[in-house]
């Protein structure tokens, strides 16, 4: 039952959370947290554009098929499930969570976790490495359109969608990029520390939560979302993630990819970013709502690692067994 635990990152959220609830930003704090939080999502992109590898993305870029398929599965057919949820609107409940499951199924893919259970289940790493890569960086561009589109009717996010793009490019994209053109003087210094990027890729988000939650509590957060409520966020995640799922498994079947790249469409195909998410949320909705829009997000974040952990391990048994498979007739040749 190990795929039940909670990972480490989203206790660090819910710790965060309770803190602003009981502690919240307020008053001459506000201002230096926002400054705080925007520095550290400079960083954040900074760092990942340094450990983007240009090696690792010419090697699997040529598998175009894949690619299109999961960019489809992001961009296309998870805003299209989003669109229909709140179409459906089956329960009476803030418009904002609604907007919530919708902002979800508009963003990038993960890169770290879906390169990672790509890897574990024995899928197409290199693929799963450009896939996730491009999903985050054209996330920066086509996530802010999507926003324009699919929620302009209920956002109440300031300033036109270019200004907004603009707000992104500059705060994300320029960082990403800075990083990455940095890399042949910092790339070494980079690999041998990963664990440090990966505590400022961490602290960064939390920062970015904790003001969020702190302005969303100010403004009676809690008072709309109960306990049901929770519980049927999360029943929404779950039946979201085993849709996109299905369908991945099917597509990847129908269209004749063999396993490993059908690893790769599940894992990649069916990831949603906080790390892009939240500091996204940050610059697109107005203070007071962003706490509720991401709170969807931080629970499918924990309910795509549980699901992903245990298909993971399902896809490394099968190709386990399949490997012994064919050691016993070579085996039995060389007798």
């Amino acid at each position: 039952m190990g795929f039940l635990r909670l990972d480490p990152m989203m206790i660090k959220l819910i710790i965060t959370v309770l803190l602003a609830t009981f502690l919240p930003a307020k008053g001459g704090f506000v201002p230096f947290f926002e400054w705080l939080t925007t520095a550290a999502i400079a960083l954040l992109f900074f760092m990942h554009g340094a450990k983007l590898s240009r090696e690792k993305i010419v090697a699997g870029s040529s598998h175009w098929r894949l690619h299109l398929w999961i960019m489809f599965s992001t961009f296309i057919m998870f805003p299209i499930l989003g669109l229909l949820f709140a179409w459906w609107h089956p329960l009476n409940i803030s418009a904002d969570l609604y907007n919530g499951f919708l902002y979800l199924c508009i963003l990038p893919a993960t890169v770290q976790s879906s390169i990672a259970f790509t890897s574990l289940a024995g899928g197409n790493v290199a693929a799963a490495v450009c896939s996730a890569s491009a999903s985050s960086l054209l996330g920066i561009f086509v996530s802010p359109l999507l926003v324009g589109l699919v929620m302009h009717v209920h956002s109440n996010a300031p300033g036109n969608g270019l200004e907004q793009i603009g707000k992104i490019m500059l705060q994300l994209l320029v960082p990403f990029l800075l990083g990455h053109f940095s890399r042949r003087w910092i790339g070494s210094w980079v690999e041998k520390h990963r664990s440090l990027i990966g505590k400022t890729d961490q602290t960064s988000i939390l920062l970015v939560v904790y003001s969020a939650f702190s302005e969303a509590v100010v403004n009676g957060i809690w008072h709309q979302v109960s306990l049901a409520t929770m519980l049927w966020i999360i029943v929404g995640c779950l039946g979201l993630l085993s849709v996109v799922l299905l369908i991945n498994v099917i597509a990847a079947r129908s269209f004749g990819f063999n396993r490993q790249d059908e690893i790769t469409i599940l894992f990649c195909g069916s990831k949603k970013s906080l790390a892009n998410g939240v500091p996204m949320a940050n610059i697109l909705f107005p203070a007071s709502t962003i706490g509720i829009i991401v709170l969807p997000l931080m629970i499918f974040h924990q309910v795509q690692l549980m699901a992903c952990s245990f298909i993971a391990r399902h896809y490394r048994k099968l190709n386990d067994k399949a490997a012994e498979q064919e050691q016993i007739p070579a085996a039995s040749s060389g007798k």
